[in-house]
């Protein structure tokens, strides 16, 4: 079974590095020089990880055969991809990006959205959940937030704190103008 682990970014510098969004818990494992990645699209590869340094939060990788910035640009959004046969047995605790998109978001029994992707982040993973009424919602990955998650069945269940869904609504963003104006209004009235 294939794991995608990272997206190729950017360019960066004029050596063939590429900047990486990283999709996979243990970076210091997977992006060691002599790793090969099965690249889609097929194209773009197989990639050979020839160097991998961090610069501040950002992961960059360069690949065997990539050497201008050019030959970068013409890998980027490709996606990288590991085989492993150790999905099911190794990480009870986890899931993978490909697992979660697609899987029904539930308050209750109550249909709230649909799973649309997983940004990994330092501090803690969000789940990006587009609600019925189309609004991108982002959902911290935690336990108590997201309770269950049952793949085999077709959806994760939340327990969200009041006003999560409403942090992105045109009603939330109302309130904060109007405060602006009446401060406005006031020092007009003043002057």
């Amino acid at each position: 079974m294939q794991l995608q682990v990272a997206r190729i970014g950017k360019p960066h510098g004029i050596r063939g590095e590429v900047t990486v969004q990283v999709l996979t818990d243990a970076p210091g494992d997977r992006f060691i020089p002599g790793t090969e990645f099965v690249v889609e699209p097929a194209k773009a590869g197989p990639l050979t990880v020839s160097s991998a340094r961090w610069n501040k939060d950002i992961l960059l990788l360069g690949f065997e055969g990539i050497s201008t910035r050019n030959q970068a640009e013409e890998i980027r959004g490709a996606q990288l991809f590991i085989e492993t046969e150790e999905l099911d047995e190794d990480d009870d605790e986890g899931w993978y990006e490909h697992e979660l998109v697609g899987l029904e978001a539930r308050v209750g029994s109550q249909l709230v959205g649909k799973v649309t992707a997983l940004n990994t982040m330092p501090v803690q993973d969000l789940l990006v959940i587009e609600s019925t009424d189309g609004k991108e919602i982002l959902v911290p990955f935690v336990e108590e937030i997201v309770p269950e998650v049952n793949v085999e069945a077709g959806y994760v269940l939340l327990t969200p704190p009041p006003g999560l869904f409403e942090l992105n609504t045109e009603a939330a963003g109302d309130d904060a103008p109007s405060a602006v104006e009446e401060d406005g209004a006031e020092t007009k009235g003043d002057a």
